[in-house]
């Protein structure tokens, strides 16, 4: 349904002044977790689906480029986004979605479907399990954090994340698992879309993008290396699709921290079409294409209207999208 009036419709016109919103979201949890009461759920998540579908023009990401080319956008025009490929963007996400009718994509890293698991998770649910009082990481130069309580465990992956995120990604990893060794308990294997989940994802309707083979910080991968993730998450995904995927998000996204030029050409030569960052941003025609800006403004609805309004007429000022996740 076309939005015919919306107050962003005065700073976000229709034509060859048109700004694009693309949202970010990761997961869609199915009900509220207590380590993270602010991550969105399924009633936040509708609700806010409510929202957009009132006052933003909702297109399919594909669409929106196009039309963002040829000038032709909608006035308050916006595309919904995913990045990782959880199991909830399916279970939980795509039901809603349907039921408001709102386009979405979903930018998949490979390497993790049919079972895998992400470094961060691997920490998140190793802490949640854990029935020490304290987790030691001093001989690592990590430090020691209580794990006795759910307020303690929140903190310490809230430390955690942050810190291990830039190590090199074997260590990173083997940080992970002894984090994970340390919990003496089996750790969730289906956090991830399978392979047939994904097929399913694209039946439904929903777009999908590359995000690489084990999303790393290409910034700290050698050439070679990110070249292989950047193509490899392609050809993964459009032999299980039969199908061109032509869009790319960068892990982690920040540019000139997470990525550089040199990976930007890459996408390029991989042969994808366009690719977003974490810039928190407006796309306009001016946008380069393989870095176009993303925007984060999740928080109470009244709160999140007012930073879409003070985000809309800024358009143009990229900054890294402070408040996303630490993926």
């Amino acid at each position: 349904m076309a939005v015919s009036w919306s107050p962003y419709r005065l700073i976000a016109p229709a034509g060859p002044g048109g700004k694009l919103n693309v949202f970010i979201f990761h997961r869609v949890r199915a009900a509220c977790d207590p380590l993270f009461p602010g991550e969105v759920d399924r009633p936040a998540f509708a609700a806010r689906l409510a929202f957009l579908r009132r006052w933003f023009n909702l297109l399919p990401l594909d669409e929106a480029l196009r039309r963002l080319d040829d000038q032709t956008l909608p006035p308050a025009a916006a595309s919904l986004t995913f990045d990782d490929g959880y199991a909830d963007n399916l279970t939980v996400a795509t039901p809603l979605l349907q039921r408001y009718g709102v386009p979405a994509t979903v930018f998949v890293a490979t390497g993790y479907l049919d079972g895998g698991r992400m470094w961060n998770d691997t920490v998140i649910e190793a802490v949640r399990a854990s029935r020490g009082a304290a987790l030691d990481l001093r001989d690592e130069g990590v430090g020691l954090f209580p794990v006795g309580t759910v307020e303690e465990k929140r903190r310490a992956i809230d430390a955690l994340l942050p810190a291990l995120k830039y190590r090199p990604a074997p260590e990173r990893q083997r940080l992970a698992d002894r984090i994970a060794a340390g919990a003496g308990c089996r750790l969730p294997a289906d956090l991830m879309l399978t392979g047939e989940q994904l097929r399913e994802l694209s039946r439904a309707g929903i777009g999908i993008g590359a995000h690489t083979v084990t999303h790393p910080i290409l910034a700290r991968a050698d050439a070679a290396a990110a070249a292989d993730e950047i193509a490899g998450s392609k050809r993964a995904l459009e032999s299980l699709l039969q199908a061109d995927v032509a869009l790319f998000a960068y892990p982690n996204g920040v540019p000139g921290k997470d990525y550089d030029a040199a990976h930007v050409a890459m996408v390029r030569r991989a042969g994808f079409r366009a690719a977003f960052s974490t810039a928190a941003g407006i796309a306009t025609v001016r946008s380069p294409r393989f870095e176009l800006p993303r925007f984060t403004p999740w928080g109470r609805t009244a709160m999140f209207a007012l930073r879409m309004a003070r985000h809309l007429a800024r358009a143009g000022d990229l900054r890294v999208a402070a408040d996303a996740p630490p993926r």
